[in-house]
């Protein structure tokens, strides 16, 4: 149940997961998310969920997922884009590091993304973050090295093959905007 600290409401994961719609809790404050997705969103969020799928062909210890619960700790759930689990063994949510997350800017999620939850997802060890801007068409990606995010670069055309996870794979960003361009 929530309760009032310093005229903040906190929620805790027992709170979280009977609200009804799209949320997302950070050191218990609530963020409702947007209206479903734009179109262009979830069209580029289809195609890296697509193209890391081809690449787990023959990888059974991985898997690929799209807006899945990532409970961090009690009072922190967040909801990733697109996802890159290997080992997973939790059904109703996420409990350890994905290898790479994926999150896909809108203007009303910018802040949290590109600050919040890259602060986070640093702390948890998460190897790879990609910002993916639909508006812009490119993806930064960063890179998990002693405990801390190190820029890649920015990625419009390129494609770019994630060497530290469990199962290589690669992704095609020319091909993931092509449909936009």
């Amino acid at each position: 149940m929530a309760y009032l600290a310093q005229n903040i409401e906190y929620y805790t994961y027992d709170d979280y997961k009977e609200w009804d719609g799209e949320w997302e809790l950070i050191d218990g404050v609530a963020y409702a998310m947007s209206p479903a997705p734009m179109k262009r969103h979830q069209s580029i969020a289809t195609e890296l969920i697509y193209q890391l799928r081809n690449e787990l062909e023959n990888c059974t210890q991985c898997e690929v997922l799209g807006e899945i619960d990532y409970k961090i700790n009690d009072d922190t759930t967040l909801k990733p884009d697109v996802v890159l689990t290997c080992g997973e063994t939790n059904e109703r949510y996420l409990t350890k590091a994905p290898q790479i997350i994926v999150e896909i800017i809108s203007p009303s999620t910018a802040r949290r993304d590109e600050i919040y939850k890259f602060s986070i997802y640093e702390k948890e060890k998460v190897t790879y973050y990609i910002l993916v801007y639909p508006d812009d068409l490119y993806a930064k990606i960063y890179h998990l090295k002693d405990s801390k995010y190190d820029k890649v670069g920015d990625f419009l055309e390129d494609a770019y093959t994630f060497e530290e996870t469990t199962c290589k794979v690669s992704l095609n960003f020319k091909k993931i905007f092509s449909r936009f361009r």
